[in-house]
C-alpha cells in the first residue's frame, strides 16, 4: 500500500508517499480501507517534534482518525464493506495511523455509520466534533445559560465549538488573532467576535465557561476574564507554547475558578 511514513522530524516539504506492507488482521482488530482524514495540528506537533519521543514507535504512519469501509473484519461484529468512523486510541503514535490506504485499528475505537455525505465531508467530522462534543460537556458541563468564551476560535475546533454551544443556546464570545477572520466568527454564530491582540480581561464580562484553544500562551489571560465559579478547559496548544515555567497554581488559577485538562479520545 501506499503510506507516508515517519521517523525523525520533517518539514513539511519533506513529507514523501511510499510503499510499505499492507498490514495483517489480528483478533480484536479490524482493517479499514481509508476513502479520506482529517489534518490536525496534533500530527503536526508529531511531525516537527514529538517524533523524536521514545513512546512514539518508529517507523510511524501518522494519523489520528479517518473515515472509510472495513476491509477485513477480523473476529470482531464489523461486516466487511460498513462504513466507518474511527479516531485516537493510539492512532499514529502508538500503532500506525490513517496516512495509507489501509489502517489496522483496534475495535473498540472504530465506529459504524450511516451516512449520505461524501467521503471527504465526512472526513471533517469525527476529531474536531467528538473533541468538541467532550470539551464542552465532559469537562465544561456546558448549559444553555453559559457565556461561552472561545479562546482561538478560527480553528476548525473553534468553528465546531461555536455550533454546538450557540445550538444549545449558550451567549459565545470568540477570538481571533487575524483581523481578516473576524467576519468568520460571526458567520459561524458567535455573538461576539474579539480580536486577540493582547490581554482581554476588561474586554470581556460574564464569562462563565471558556475553551482555551490557544494554550499556556493565553491561558492565564484566559482565567482572569472568568466570572466567579468559571470553568476553562485546555484543549488545544495553537499558540505554540507547550510549559508553563514559574506556574503558581494558587495565584495564576484566580479565587473560585476551575482550570481543566482537554478531552482525550
Amino acid at each position: 500500500m501506499k503510506a507516508v511514513i515517519l521517523t525523525k522530524p520533517t518539514e513539511s516539504t519533506e513529507v514523501k508517499i511510499t510503499e510499505y506492507p499492507t498490514p495483517a488482521v489480528k483478533p480484536g482488530w479490524v482493517l479499514v480501507r481509508i476513502k479520506a482524514f482529517g489534518m490536525n495540528h496534533s500530527e503536526q506537533i508529531l511531525r516537527k517534534s514529538e517524533i523524536s519521543a521514545l513512546y512514539i514507535q518508529k517507523p510511524i504512519i501518522p494519523g489520528i482518525e479517518c473515515v472509510g469501509e472495513i476491509a477485513d473484519a477480523s473476529d470482531t461484529a464489523f461486516t466487511v464493506g460498513q462504513k466507518v468512523i474511527a479516531l485516537m486510541g493510539g492512532m499514529g503514535r502508538e500503532f500506525n495511523g490513517s496516512y495509507a490506504e489501509y489502517a489496522l485499528l483496534p475495535a473498540h475505537h472504530v465506529f459504524e455509520i450511516d451516512t449520505n455525505l461524501s467521503w471527504d465531508r465526512l472526513a471533517t467530522i469525527p476529531e474536531t466534533y467528538f473533541t468538541a462534543w467532550g470539551s464542552l460537556f465532559e469537562c465544561l458541563s456546558l448549559k444553555s445559560s453559559d457565556h461561552l468564551l472561545i479562546r482561538g476560535g478560527t480553528c476548525a475546533l473553534g468553528y465546531a465549538a461555536i455550533q454546538i454551544a450557540k445550538a444549545l443556546g449558550c451567549k459565545v464570545t470568540a477570538t481571533t488573532h487575524r483581523e481578516r477572520k473576524m467576519q468568520l466568527l460571526v458567520d459561524c454564530g458567535a455573538d461576539v467576535a474579539l480580536l486577540d491582540n493582547g490581554p482581554l480581561k476588561g474586554l470581556v464580562s460574564g464569562i462563565t465557561k471558556a475553551l482555551e484553544l490557544v494554550g499556556i500562551k493565553t491561558l492565564k489571560s484566559t482565567l482572569s476574564c472568568m466570572e466567579k465559579g468559571g470553568i476553562v478547559c485546555n484543549t488545544g496548544n495553537l499558540g505554540g507554547v507547550y510549559t508553563w515555567n514559574g506556574f503558581d497554581p494558587i495565584k495564576d488559577i484566580p479565587k473560585n475558578t476551575r482550570h481543566l485538562g482537554g478531552v482525550n479520545c
